[in-house]
């Protein structure tokens, strides 16, 4: 399966999450690939939408393999190669610092007017235009259930079925509409996989209704 762009892939995640129309969810995306998706998944939805801030944390000598990730808070979902890519406890932190910075900054001019929306008590659908390693979509899942949703869900289009299951034992449902076998990264499974940058988050962010 080849997803033409990440908007066609946000319209068939919206069909399979469509048993939460009319219920007004929270779709969270993780940025930046993912923002144009949750907008189109909560326009369908009728819902919300709004990010949620994670950063990867790369590997010694290789920042595009994930051995963890850190949420906005601070706490950081380590996987269990991590000590195998060879990331010591000084290279951990020193590589949160870092990200949180990023998170610092992006937090500053994602959300400059418009708050970010509280998850306590709503159905949340945490979206992202796939995952390889799943590190930071277990890291937005973790921050997210300190919140108190009502229901936590995790809804991508592309992930290896080891993955798939990882994160399962993160939210109370996830849809995940293909899980191949030979999965080697997410733009893998795209025909247009061009970058989402700032400007383009920023703008989608600034057209929704001020609370």
């Amino acid at each position: 399966m080849i997803f033409s762009n990440r908007e066609r892939a946000a319209g068939l995640l919206a069909e399979k999450l469509v048993a939460y129309k009319g219920q007004n969810p929270l779709i969270l995306a993780i940025p930046r690939g993912a923002v144009p998706m949750a907008k189109i998944v909560a326009e369908a939805l009728g819902g919300e939408f709004d990010v949620v801030l994670v950063r990867k944390l790369g590997a010694p000598g290789n920042p595009e393999f994930a051995i963890g990730a850190v949420d906005e808070t601070g706490w950081a979902y380590l996987g269990p190669y991590a000590a195998m890519a060879g990331a010591d406890s000084g290279y951990i932190e020193r590589a949160k610092a870092r990200e949180l910075e990023t998170i610092r900054k992006r937090r500053a001019q994602y959300s400059p007017l418009h708050p970010s929306i509280d998850p306590k008590g709503r159905i949340v659908i945490v979206v992202d235009d796939g995952l390889a390693t799943g590190a930071t979509m277990i890291a937005a899942l973790h921050a997210l259930r300190q919140r108190a949703p009502q229901k936590l869900v995790c809804a991508v289009p592309v992930a290896p079925p080891d993955t798939v299951e990882k994160v399962r034992e993160h939210a109370d449902e996830v849809v995940c509409l293909y899980a191949p076998e030979n999965f080697q990264a997410v733009g893998q499974f795209y025909a247009d996989f061009g970058q989402v940058e700032d400007d383009e988050v920023i703008a989608l962010l600034s057209e929704r209704k001020k609370p």
